[in-house]
């Protein structure tokens, strides 16, 4: 029996993981559960999983979880970012799934490294802003990474007992979003709520936009160089509008190894948990005698700049991974929020990442004090 603590438990990684959970009851038990606001879903997570220790990152929703539980013995409730950082190295957990969306997630990924936890890690941001870092204090602490995002999860495998050496580079595909085969000038009216309609994958709002975009694909990429140690001129993008496909890697000899299934978020995770072994029945099986075609295309990079600049921001280094990351996370929600249209997005983050003086990303402190600098540019260049 596994030890799961759910950092994030109110999104979409969460309530799939939860989903896998469920499947499972012999092998895994929630502990520990956070989120950042929803106190309404995280009850009825409470009340279903009887996790022994809980966190929310808003006061007023705290107040109200904690009204709702005061006269129980358990769970204990917590509040803040400090208290999702106590859930995250909770003594009792084996596993701490990271599942928080955006830049939210480094520090309490950063608690349950350095509480030696074995890391399902779905926060890709993490590694955007702080890779280096990251990986430097997982090796410290003896804390294994074991990625859920699909392509990476897809790598993974297909790494299995195989030296880095004798990889020749790696490609993570793209479904291409709601908008594939559109030109900028269609895309320049399109709604949020347009924007969010992906045609493969249930996902959050803010992911969901970064599909559309492909910037997701852009923080895969850099997340990708640090969980695997591969140089950004090895690291490839093809669009893949079947999402059967989840990564390749090609080898030296000329080979490739790809990893298939359906797209259903519930792979992975249930991979990450059960790790090294594979559980019975979590996907539906793909009926490959119905599948007519299998396409991969290139990348458009002129109606989708902001994949080219994540390539950049990686290739940059230090700081401008960070500027790149919280540029997009508050331009995203101007779009959502109706203030700039969808070919705003990209242009704003190439304006902020233009005037960052770049330096090397040496600690937490200076990445939080950079990652502050890029949001307060983003909301001047919005208001431009």
């Amino acid at each position: 029996m596994k030890n799961i603590v759910i950092l994030g438990s109110t999104g979409s990684i969460g309530k799939n993981s939860l989903e896998v959970i469920k499947m499972f009851p012999d092998k895994f038990r929630v502990v520990g559960l956070t989120a950042d606001s929803n106190v309404s879903v995280i009850v009825e997570q409470i009340k279903e999983f009887v996790p022994e220790i809980v966190a929310i990152a808003d006061s007023k929703a705290f107040g109200k979880l904690k009204g709702i539980f005061r006269h129980n013995t358990k769970p204990v409730v917590l509040c803040g970012l400090e208290g999702v950082c106590a859930v995250a190295q909770y003594e009792k957990a084996d596993i701490v799934i990271s599942a928080i969306s955006g830049s939210a997630g480094l520090l309490p990924t950063l608690s349950a490294i350095r509480a030696k936890k074995t890391v399902a890690l779905a926060n890709k941001e993490a590694l955007v802003t702080a890779g280096h870092i990251v990986m430097t204090e997982a090796s410290k602490y003896n804390s294994a990474i074991i990625p859920i995002d699909s392509e990476h999860s897809a790598i993974f495998q297909c790494l299995n007992g195989s030296k880095l050496e004798s990889v020749r580079r790696i490609i993570l595909t793209a479904s291409g979003g709601p908008f594939i085969g559109k030109t900028k000038d269609q895309l320049q009216n399109v709604t949020y709520k347009e924007a969010l309609k992906h045609p493969k994958w249930k996902m959050g709002k803010k992911i969901s936009i970064d599909s559309a975009t492909l910037m997701n694909k852009g923080l895969e990429v850099i997340e990708a160089h640090h969980l695997f140690n591969i140089p950004p001129e090895r690291i490839d993008v093809l669009i893949h509008p079947q999402s059967l496909v989840h990564s390749i890697v090609e080898f030296q000899d000329g080979s490739f190894i790809a990893q298939m299934s359906m797209p259903d978020m519930k792979g992975p995770i249930a991979y990450a948990l059960s790790y090294p072994e594979r559980l019975n029945n979590v996907m539906v099986p793909v009926k490959w005698e119905k599948v007519k075609t299998l396409n991969f295309y290139e990348p458009d990079n002129k109606t989708f700049p902001s994949l080219a600049l994540a390539y950049a921001a990686l290739k940059e280094g230090g700081t401008m991974p960070t500027v790149l990351n919280a540029s997009n996370e508050v331009a995203v929600k101007a779009f959502l929020d109706e203030i700039i249209g969808f070919n705003d997005i990209p242009v704003i983050i190439k304006k902020v990442m233009d005037l960052h003086k770049n330096q090397p990303a040496e600690s937490i402190e200076i990445i939080l004090t950079i990652d502050r600098w890029a949001r307060n540019k983003t909301i001047e260049e919005i208001s431009k």
